[in-house]
């Protein structure tokens, strides 16, 4: 290799690292891993979440870069990804919203005292519908 590519591989991998660093650090500072840890009672198990994160991370980051096709069912993949992705946004999206405390302040501006779970409910379920007709519609280009 010369010295132009060795300096690429070198600031490819430093970029990397800072930006890898920075989202688990965000992930760590709103505290997602803690609060599914609280709400499921797996304490015991953190190091497995843990490190499910780091490999999924790792995971999607080679599979992008060297374009590997998984050989496993394509629509079962696609569906255990499509639930664990879905799943991780939403526990990304309800730590942003509890870190802001946004939901009590739009519950005490609307009035909604008793209602607010079926605000947050709706608002899942009018993602989840608006993103299974998007997909059934062939508008991804899958």
């Amino acid at each position: 290799m010369t010295l132009k590519q060795l300096f690429l591989v070198f600031m490819g991998l430093s970029a990397g690292g800072v930006i890898a660093a920075g989202i688990f650090s965000f992930l760590a500072m709103i505290g997602v891993i803690p609060r599914l840890v609280g709400a499921t009672g797996t304490k015991s198990h953190i190091m497995l979440y843990e490190t499910m994160m780091v490999a999924g991370g790792i995971w999607g980051n080679l599979i992008d870069l060297y374009q590997i096709r998984l050989v496993l069912p394509g629509v079962f993949v696609l569906a255990v990804f499509g639930l664990s992705a879905g799943i991780f946004v939403g526990s990304l999206v309800m730590s942003l919203a509890e870190t802001l405390k946004v939901l009590p302040v739009l519950g005490r501006r609307l009035g909604l005292i008793r209602g607010l779970p079926f605000v947050i409910l709706s608002i899942a379920l009018g993602k989840c519908i608006g993103a299974f007709l998007y997909f059934w519609n062939n508008f991804g280009g899958v």
